[in-house]
């Protein structure tokens, strides 16, 4: 693509069914949507009026963001902004603690159920529920456990969702020392079950040395009138921001045993994935005011109780210098000066959006993150010359996202001086955290000196719908799944609608070129070793203060005895997460190729972002 290749309103015909199927408004206010510069031109208008000074001007500059595809805006943002619908703006949310109750249980139903009522979906830490079989003493009756209640949460979401062409996205976690956690494990082995959820497991790194160690691991919960020093307790930090409290052991059982089932469901199931939660809350730039131990679905954005994503997604092909020719590089200059804009354009997102609770606006705008990220990524690797698994293509992503990170963390700052610092910003302690002290001397001199609008600025979501709006550029950091084949999608009524489609560089090529035989840059996520998508993760993360949606594709035989090499590589990298599918797996699929492989298919883990 770059700026060398032409870039029309509508690449493909799949771009133009998005357009007009997920986020063209046809109603008014403001008026009937036409074409997609009417589109563009209802968002940058929306935004824009959280501006206090100036709105024509910002309405100016955002439009001439979203009309060059330089920034893709997530899809929350681009169905709703600037309409009448009662629907938020932001893609996903983190639920409240779930209390241990009947009544605490339902008020967390309700609460979910108007979140994903108004678009956003969830995430939901079911640690905080007794194990299967404990007395509830109030009641006099048995606990039926968490996953009995994620099916709860499953049949409310498909009930709710029964007749909408998006699909409800929930992400249920679980401690790996809750009493419960095998039965986790095995929620989704069955076929169909809980499929409004994808799962995970909050891997702790003691639990990691256990395994590696061969070592017992006990399971527990917090229980009502223990005293440290009982016999069978231990104290533990549970789910929240609290002190330690007394646990109970139910069992002690080796860590291998867990791990291996975790390994052999992730196996068969591709779920659940692990969040190496002690990481994500070690990197957490509020470590000081916040105990992480959930995220939004893709698992992208850890957050707090009632925390919120708010993202968009800078196109890294749109930034291609002559691409496709020995001189071919990427206008860095260029992407910094996008993130400026994409920062406050985010930012102004949370004055406008509608909060489906006011817990959620009170969180959100407490520390007001955003998540600034990026797509097309193996395209825009593609166009330089360089394969994805290639040492030179990681040094190069990482200089881009360093460079969208350093312009982001100096933008916020200037908001700040303009507008000022989050409400629970404290600088000494800001200072302080691992990621933030890892920024260039002289931004942190900056947030010392004037603050910082928003306490995080980066994540990379997997942005599905808005790069197949976008002509079917690479999503996210993922490599390209195929060059040409089949894409599935839900058409209004909930019937699968299917479109030929052909990757966006691959276009390009055949257009500039009279079709001839691709190069070797070009190479899809089959063409790779396993490892090569952790080296690619790890090479962005130190640039990423959330985490990065990623899955690590794997060949149908990959053999089950390396799984285990796989996720102990992913800790060692420092990565936040690892999300694993390997070809076959029985999950539903939305992309199948052409060409010499048919019937490979790709995942999406959670089809309602955008």
């Amino acid at each position: 693509m770059g700026r060398d290749c032409v870039m029309t309103p509508f690449p493909d015909e799949l771009s133009h069914w998005v357009w007009q199927h997920r986020y063209r408004w046809r109603e008014a206010p403001p008026g009937r949507e036409d074409d997609l510069e009417g589109t563009w031109q209802r968002v940058a208008r929306a935004v824009a009026a959280a501006e206090p000074h100036d709105r024509e001007t910002w309405q100016r500059r955002f439009l001439d963001l979203l009309t060059d595809w330089r920034f893709l805006p997530a899809g929350r943002i681009l169905a709703n902004a600037g309409t009448r619908r009662a629907a938020t703006l932001l893609n996903c949310f983190v639920m409240g603690r779930i209390e241990d109750s009947l009544p605490g249980i339902c008020r967390a139903l309700e609460e979910s159920a108007l979140t994903l009522q108004q678009g956003g979906g969830i995430g939901l830490d079911f640690s905080t529920l007794r194990p299967r079989g404990s007395a509830a003493t109030a009641s006099g009756t048995v606990a039926s456990g968490p996953v009995s209640f994620m099916h709860v949460w499953n049949a409310m979401c498909a009930t709710l969702l029964a007749t909408g062409n998006r699909r409800g996205a929930m992400m249920a976690t679980l401690r790996c020392d809750h009493p419960d956690i095998l039965e986790f494990i095995d929620a989704k082995r069955a076929a169909g079950a809980l499929p409004f959820f994808n799962l995970s497991v909050l891997v702790f790194d003691d639990f990691l040395a256990a395994v590696r160690g061969d070592e017992p691991w006990p399971l527990l919960f917090p229980q009502p009138g223990a005293k440290d020093g009982d016999a069978a307790t231990v104290s533990r930090r549970w789910a929240g921001d609290g002190p330690a409290v007394p646990c109970r052991i139910h069992a002690v059982v080796p860590a291998r045993r867990i791990w291996e089932r975790l390994l052999a469901a992730n196996y068969d199931t591709a779920e659940p994935g692990v969040q190496f939660v002690d990481t994500v809350n070690a990197r957490n730039n509020l470590y000081w005011r916040e105990c992480l131990s959930a995220t939004n679905p893709c698992g992208e954005v850890p957050l707090p109780p009632y925390g919120a994503c708010n993202l968009g997604s800078i196109n890294l092909p749109r930034f291609v210098r002559q691409p496709f020719t020995p001189q071919a590089s990427l206008d860095l200059s260029a992407i910094a000066e996008v993130a400026q804009l994409a920062v406050r354009f985010l930012d102004d997102v949370l004055e406008i959006t509608r909060f489906p609770l006011p817990a959620q606006a009170q969180t959100a705008r407490a520390s007001r993150r955003i998540g600034l990220g990026i797509t097309g990524l193996a395209d825009a690797l593609a166009m330089t010359g360089l394969r994805y698994d290639a040492t030179a293509a990681r040094d190069l992503a990482a200089t881009v996202m360093r460079t969208i990170c350093v312009s982001a963390y100096e933008t916020s700052s200037a908001l700040a001086a303009e507008k000022g610092s989050f409400p629970v910003f404290a600088a000494d302690r800001y200072l302080e955290s691992a990621f933030v002290r890892a920024l260039p001397p002289e931004t942190r001199r900056r947030i010392g000196t004037a603050g910082t609008r928003n306490s995080h600025l980066t994540a990379i979501a997997p942005a599905g719908t808005i790069s197949l709006l976008a002509g079917n550029v690479s999503s996210g950091v993922e490599p390209m799944f195929a060059f040409d084949g089949k894409r599935a999608v839900l058409d209004p009524s909930g019937r699968t609608v299917e479109f030929e489609v052909t990757n966006q560089a691959v276009r390009c090529w055949r257009a500039q070129t009279g079709g001839r035989p691709l190069p070797p840059a070009f190479v899809t996520a089959t063409d790779l070793a396993p490892q090569a998508h952790l080296q690619m993760q790890a090479a962005l993360q130190p640039w990423v203060d959330a985490a990065i949606a990623k899955t690590i594709n794997l060949p149908a035989d990959f053999p089950p005895e390396r799984y285990w090499e796989l996720f102990d590589l992913a800790h060692r990298l420092g990565l936040k997460g690892c999300t694993t599918y390997r070809a076959g797996t029985a999950l539903g699929q939305v992309a199948s190729l052409g060409g010499s492989a048919p019937g490979a298919t790709l995942v999406e883990r959670c089809c309602a972002l955008g």
